[in-house]
Formats: C-alpha cells, sequence, structure tokens
C-alpha cells in the first residue's frame, strides 16, 4: 500500500487529503502544526467563508505566471466546488458578484464539513505535529515530524503562505521545499489594508461606502476596482481596498488612492444634484451638503477636503466651491504609504515558483513524487472566494497523484 503525506491542514491540504484517500490502496496522513485544522478557513470572508466565486477566473489570479492556474481551475471549476460540496452535504448560496457562501453563513460547517469526509475517507488526521526536515531518500521521503521520523512514497505540501501568522500562517512550506531544491519569489501582503496619510481617514475611521478606487504612481493606473470601502484610523480596508492593496505591496515609489464615491454619476450630474441641493435648502450648514447622497461623515469630510467653511450657509456657495466639491466626491485622493503586514494579510503573494512544477499535475519537476498546492505555491487570487477556489482547485489536482 502507498503512504501518501500531506503537509497542512488547510483549505488546499483538507482538499489533497481527501483526494488521496479516494484511492483505496492508498494511505493518508495529514499532518497539521496547529491544534485543528482549518484555522484560516475559519477566519475567511469575515468567519462566512467566502468559498469560490462563479464569475470567469480571466484577471483574478496573480503571480509571475498566472497562467499556471489554469489547468487546475478549468478542470475544477467553481461549479465543480458547489457540486463537490453539495455531494458532501454543505449547502451554498451565491450572492452578489458572484461570491459563493455557505447557507449556514459559517465558516465552522465548511471545516467540519471537510474534516467529516476526510475521516470517513480514512485519513488519519494528526494535529500539533509540525514538519521540522524532509529528505529524499532513493524511493521514498523521510519526514521528521512531531518527535518521530515518518516514510511516506508521496509527499504533497500545502502548508499555505505567511499571510495571517497568528490563524496558522507560517513559513514552514518554502523552507521544506527549497530544503528539496526548489525557489522562491519575493514575498508581500496581501488582500491587506492599505495604510495612508492619516488626517482624512482617521477622522472616517469606521465609515463604509461604496466606491471605485485606483491606485496610481508617476501617472500610471497600477491596479483598480470597485466595491466596499472601509476607512480605518491608518488608511482603507474593505473589499476594494483589498483588490488594489496587491500593486501597493509589489511596488516602490510615490503611489495615490483615489476613490469615487458616487460611481454611477458623472461629475456634471454630481455637479447638478449639489446646484439643486443649494436652491432647495439655502439656509442649510455647508456640512450638509453631501446629506441625502453620502455617509454623512464621509460628506462633511469632502466639504473639508474641498476647503469649503462647514458652517456657512449651502447659499454662500459659488459654482466654483460646488464644482471642487463635485470633483472631489469622484476623486478622493489620498497619499499611500504602504499596506499593513503579513499579520494583517489574508493572502500571500509570491511563493514557490511555479516554473519548478507540473501544471497539469501539481508535482515537481525537480524530485518526483513530491507536490505542492495552494498558497505556497506563486499564485494569488483577488478578494471575492478566488484564493479558496485555487486551494481547492490545486488539492484536488495535487491529490489525484498524476493519475
Amino acid at each position: 500500500m502507498k503512504t501518501i503525506i500531506v503537509i497542512g491542514g488547510g483549505a488546499s491540504g483538507l482538499a489533497a487529503a481527501f483526494t488521496a484517500a479516494e484511492d483505496r490502496n492508498s494511505r493518508v496522513l495529514l499532518l497539521e502544526g496547529q491544534q485543528r485544522v482549518g484555522r484560516k478557513l475559519l477566519s475567511t470572508g469575515n468567519g462566512r467563508c467566502n468559498l469560490t466565486n462563479t464569475l470567469p477566473c480571466d484577471g483574478h489570479y496573480h503571480g509571475k505566471s498566472p497562467s499556471f492556474a489554469s489547468f487546475a481551475l478549468e478542470r475544477f471549476p467553481a461549479e465543480e466546488t458547489i457540486a463537490f460540496f453539495r455531494k458532501l452535504g454543505l449547502l451554498t448560496v451565491e450572492e452578489y458578484g458572484g461570491r459563493v457562501y455557505p447557507l449556514s453563513d459559517s465558516a465552522n460547517s465548511v471545516v467540519d464539513i471537510l474534516r467529516f469526509a476526510c475521516e470517513r475517507a480514512g485519513v488519519e488526521l494528526r494535529t500539533s505535529c509540525r514538519v521540522t526536515k524532509i529528505l529524499r531518500n532513493g524511493s521514498c521521503f523521510l519526514l521528521e515530524a512531531g518527535g518521530e521520523q515518518l516514510e511516506a512514497d508521496c509527499v504533497i505540501i500545502a502548508c499555505g503562505g505567511s499571510a495571517g501568522a497568528k490563524l496558522g500562517g507560517v513559513r514552514d512550506g518554502y523552507d521544506l521545499l527549497c530544503s528539496l531544491g526548489h525557489s522562491r519569489t519575493p514575498l508581500f501582503p496581501a488582500l491587506v489594508q492599505i495604510t495612508t496619510e492619516p488626517d482624512y481617514p482617521r477622522a472616517l475611521k469606521g465609515v463604509r461606502a461604496d466606491a471605485a478606487v485606483r491606485i496610481e504612481s508617476g501617472g500610471k493606473i497600477l491596479a483598480e476596482s470597485a466595491g466596499e470601502l472601509q476607512f480605518t484610523d491608518r488608511g482603507v480596508s474593505g473589499p476594494a481596498a483589498f483588490d488594489v492593496s496587491r500593486s501597493v505591496s509589489v511596488s516602490t515609489g510615490a503611489r495615490f488612492l483615489h476613490a469615487d464615491f458616487l460611481r454611477d454619476y458623472p461629475e456634471e450630474a454630481v455637479l447638478q444634484l449639489l446646484r439643486e441641493k443649494t436652491r432647495l435648502y439655502p439656509d442649510l450648514p455647508c456640512g450638509d451638503l453631501f446629506t441625502g447622497l453620502l455617509h454623512n461623515r464621509l460628506g462633511r469630510m469632502i466639504g473639508k477636503y474641498s476647503r469649503i467653511d462647514a458652517n456657512a450657509p449651502l447659499s454662500s456657495l459659488d459654482d466654483a466651491a460646488l464644482r471642487r466639491a463635485a470633483a472631489a466626491a469622484k476623486d478622493f485622493c489620498l497619499p499611500v504609504r504602504g499596506t499593513e503586514g503579513f499579520d494583517h494579510a489574508q493572502v500571500t503573494a509570491g511563493g514557490i515558483r511555479t516554473a519548478e512544477f507540473d501544471p497539469r499535475t501539481m508535482e515537481s519537476r525537480l524530485v518526483p513524487g513530491l507536490y505542492a498546492c495552494g498558497e505556497v505555491l506563486d499564485i494569488d487570487g483577488d478578494c471575492g472566494g478566488f484564493n479558496l477556489q485555487w486551494a481547492w482547485a490545486s488539492g484536488r489536482l495535487a491529490g489525484r497523484l498524476g493519475k
């Protein structure tokens, strides 16, 4: 009987272990360094677990060679993910932007279903069992884990990345693979809060707004997105910020975040709305100029940004001031400092070089019998379920062991 060891009990590791165990002639051991499997998975989607996205994958994945992910994603697309979980007993629901969640609205359901499925398939699960060393010994592998030595015919490394260290993010996978001759690209935090000059964000802490956002540097657009933007005391968060945060992490030089808070309205239409407001309510203070259009605190801040006295009456505003206010609502610019670190990131940009693996099997081109999947490889996706979709797809493919 062939022995297969899967290192890492996150999303890709659980998928790989379950898939490998479908071959009844295999003994599958799943080794997890944490006290329980799926800790990072429990935090995804704010605890709801955005487990996939039904939108086309094109343009939603990144790395030195994003096309590496194509075969796995085409073989196991979102529809297969939904069907896979349905077969295991998990119901799902699709929400805006193609995001798919468990109907229970709880990430616990996803982790429990995967754990039940692995146990039923005969996977031997060992938690608090960190792999510290791996060697190729002839036709097999020798691993040091949990104070003992284990032997395996095949090894699947699914340790994840450096993001979310408090939830189990580690560099173990990189170290183990590099010890066997592999190499990695530089690592950066992605899907993470963007830090900006704090003057405006600090006053807007907690405010959420729909916005189109872009990151610019030297007049060049580095990334664009749209959706919910949330202000923090150090910058901006939320799905729209997360999607463009990668471009901040991997770039240098002066960068600026531009936000359009009325993205469905041309600037001239916004100007007309403001003109009408001043005509209808000439005695209102200017601090209420955007009342009914934007969150009150955000509206007042845009007035400040536009150099408008919040206490003066609307009747005091000339057309030039209204034009400044309309332009500010359409292009609120914040100088970017950088991003928060790996502890706050949801995913790692960068990883083990994909050129060293076969995209049709996830097997190492350097070490036969060695496979890798998920975040440990140099593939990362946008916010909205794309990273978990990569985890399921690459884990399922690696678990087939080239069959």
